[in-house]
């Protein structure tokens, strides 16, 4: 089982020619290690149980290789880590947040932070549910599914131009459907991201140990594991029905979807 089986992940790999050229000579010499998720996550638990800044350890990254090109996607520890306290913090009134984190943790954080202002995460997580936006991005021919030594996997992957562009659709249909509003302003934020990064990048979806734990509420629920995940269907069958003003169809797609994520969700507190 991975280290931390509830978090799934949305990765951006850029090609070497988009990154600084020191960070271009060490990475083009390195070895492609399958397992680099795994430490990732591993690097992840041991950060919650000794506490140290997330900018005073060397970072690692995730490599892509197609047709004889490499494509990185660095870890970014630290940016993350930062941006998940200002969120965090965002979530609460001021006068309660010592109580969950103390200055002198805060401190520890965000050590160096000023050196990363301007860094953009190559990398989101979610945590025992995928934001159906993040579905969108893709196809079903883009999925993969199986597994390895760390037991169940789905991966989907596709090129940024592709990704953006079927962005850009869903949120024409969605402004069209519901206009301006939370759902909107989501899938604005997701382009933003996938702005930042090269064109010729590559975006990859990773449920991670999610998988292992939505094969289980599948089964569970009668249905053949993870095979029978339409996850991706389901959200291109919500936007054509919000495309076509067939409140119908839209709500059935989105049911789906949604009904078989909180049953992933509902594991939660079983665990």
């Amino acid at each position: 089982m991975r280290p931390t089986p509830y978090v799934a992940s949305l990765r951006i790999y850029e090609p070497l020619s988009a990154f600084e050229p020191a960070d271009r000579l060490r990475w083009q010499s390195i070895d492609i290690d399958g397992a680099s998720y795994i430490f990732e996550e591993t690097l992840a638990l041991r950060r919650l149980v000794f506490l140290e800044s997330p900018a005073g350890r060397p970072d690692g990254v995730h490599i892509l290789e197609v047709e004889g090109e490499r494509y990185i996607s660095p870890w970014a520890t630290a940016t993350r880590c930062w941006a998940a306290l200002d969120n965090f913090k965002d979530s609460l009134p001021s006068t309660v947040i010592p109580f969950f984190i103390t200055p002198a943790m805060e401190d520890v954080i965000t050590a160096g932070v000023d050196l990363l202002e301007d860094k953009v995460p190559h990398i989101l997580n979610e945590t025992w549910v995928i934001p159906p936006r993040w579905f969108l991005l893709f196809q079903p021919q883009d999925r993969q599914r199986g597994k390895d030594a760390y037991g169940l996997f789905t991966i989907a992957r596709t090129t940024i131009s592709l990704a953006k562009s079927r962005a850009q659709a869903a949120h024409e249909t969605v402004v069209g459907a519901f206009g301006q509003g939370p759902v909107e302003q989501d899938l604005e934020n997701l382009i933003s991201w996938l702005e930042m990064f090269h064109p010729q990048s590559f975006v990859e979806l990773d449920y991670g140990g999610l998988a292992t734990y939505l094969d289980k509420s599948l089964r569970d629920n009668g249905e053949d594991g993870l095979i029978a995940d339409t996850s991706i269907e389901d959200v291109a069958r919500s936007l054509s029905g919000l495309a076509a003003a067939d409140g119908m169809v839209a709500g059935q797609g989105y049911e789906r979807l949604m009904s078989r994520w909180r049953n992933v969700q509902s594991l939660e507190s079983a665990n």
